[in-house]
């Protein structure tokens, strides 16, 4: 047999496994999507019983919270699954979802809510260890398609739990059957509560249904390595792959892109909940998950149907530069938004977000296979290096968002609440200037 054609682990998954892999991640993403909608609403709820007025500061300390958990242990997931399998680690991660997202909750002061949502990325270290099971189990054939599950579960994730999130939340002011009970003093409960039930499903079906994909001797013959270990290796990795020409270009792209593009996590819900009278919308949780759904359905739609077409037609560098000015573009309309056919303006707004970051995601990745493969790197170390740079701007753009949300909504001139949505677009801007000293020597519209 062509030792090729034989998965790392000596074990091939079946459909059953894949498929329980895949619900496994798709549940991660709906309790990871399911809090956005009413997430800025408990804070501002929070905050007003606790006398806080820094709101959209600690919007982004509650959105930072999860990816710098994840960034922090999801190494150490990885290596605990390289020792003792992947199936525990998944279950783990499973248990801790389940209880913290009733915390989440259940929570009355702000810090118990930054303390449950960090506790909550803590043990969401699932995708990397999904990741790992597939390639174990894969021939290097099989590892795009199966890879893709994982994308095809996000962006599914994605766009069901922002939906139920908004559609569950403040249930007493809807559906008497909830008035008088725990879920009218806690609001949104509710859906954390069907985010926590979905896991403990998942959890059975794991427990039930996934076979280990890494086999005792594997697991013996695997070295241990410190979390302190791996976060210097990591650093060193990302420093070596930014001082090369073309790869660390592309990285900083990146990295001013998912910047760009997570200050608008923070800042999004804050305007458009906000009243009309000071510039907002005034929208509910409803209406903010029904749009990320719609954000979800169209990112569904571009990476599904469209991507590949373009791509063949003008090349990825063509397609990444494309999904950064589209991107930035609906970032910066956000804040102008009318009131006048409102939803026209969102279809308008969210249909260049979605496209955008649906055009600009994957191409980001082929560019980066393609030059990694030109320039003899090795493909998991760029790779490593391009998501830990990604996951500092996944921490970073929230932050940022909600600390200039903070000082500028209150102001008038220059600086005010559009100021936040100025920089979502001046840094896809920068990103787009900068993919031009991206060199690939290889022809964009070669047919792929």
């Amino acid at each position: 047999m062509d030792e090729k054609a034989v998965p790392p682990s000596g074990m091939d998954a079946g459909k059953g496994a894949l498929l329980i892999l895949f619900l496994v991640t798709m549940i991660d993403m709906i309790g990871f999507g399911i809090v956005i909608p009413f997430l800025t609403y408990l804070v501002e709820d929070l905050a007003t019983e606790q006398d806080i007025s820094e709101i959209g500061l600690w919007v982004g300390l509650l959105m930072t919270s999860y990816s710098a958990a994840q960034f922090l242990f999801s190494p150490i997931w990885g290596s605990l699954s390289d020792r003792i399998g992947r199936r525990p680690v998944l279950m783990i991660g499973l248990v801790g979802n389940t209880v913290f997202f009733t915390v989440f909750g259940l929570a009355n002061t702000l810090l118990m809510a930054l303390a449950a949502r960090f506790m909550a990325g803590v043990f969401n270290g699932n995708i990397a260890v999904a990741r790992a099971y597939i390639g174990d189990v894969s021939t290097p054939k099989q590892l795009a398609s199966r890879m893709g599950l994982i994308g095809a579960a996000f962006g599914l994730g994605f766009t069901v739990g922002p939906f139920l999130g908004g559609e569950l939340s403040s249930p007493a002011e809807r559906w008497g059957i909830f008035s008088d009970t725990i879920f009218e003093t806690n609001p949104y409960l509710l859906p954390c509560i069907l985010a926590s039930v979905l896991s403990i499903f998942s959890l059975l079906l794991a427990f039930k249904y996934l076979p280990e994909s890494l086999h005792p001797e594997s697991r013996t013959k695997r070295p241990k390595q410190s979390w302190g270990d791996t976060m210097r290796r990591t650093g060193a990795n990302v420093k070596r792959m930014l001082a090369t020409k073309n790869i660390g270009s592309l990285m900083w792209v990146t990295f001013l892109y998912m910047f760009g593009f997570t200050v608008m996590h923070a800042v999004f819900i804050l305007f458009t909940q906000m009243d009309p009278s000071q510039g907002g919308l005034g929208f509910s949780e409803a209406q903010n998950g029904r749009i990320f759904a719609l954000i979800g359905i169209l990112g569904i739609v571009t990476q599904g149907g469209l991507i590949g077409p373009l791509t063949r037609k003008y090349g990825s560098l063509f397609i990444l530069r494309f999904g950064s000015v589209l991107s930035g573009i609906g970032l910066v309309l956000i804040p102008y938004s009318s009131l006048d056919f409102v939803w026209a303006w969102m279809i308008l707004i969210t249909g260049c977000i979605a496209i955008g970051n649906g055009l600009f995601q994957p191409s980001s990745s082929t560019v980066l296979t393609s030059l990694a493969r030109q320039e003899d790197y090795e493909l998991g170390a760029v790779m490593g290096s391009q998501e830990s740079l990604s996951s500092f701007a996944r921490i970073l753009g929230p932050l940022t968002g909600g600390y200039v949300w903070t000082i500028t909504v209150d102001r008038n001139g220059f600086f005010d609440y559009h100021t936040a949505f100025h920089i979502c677009g001046l840094l896809m801007m920068l990103a787009f200037l900068l993919s031009f000293k991206v060199e690939s020597r290889e022809p964009e519209n070669v047919p792929q």
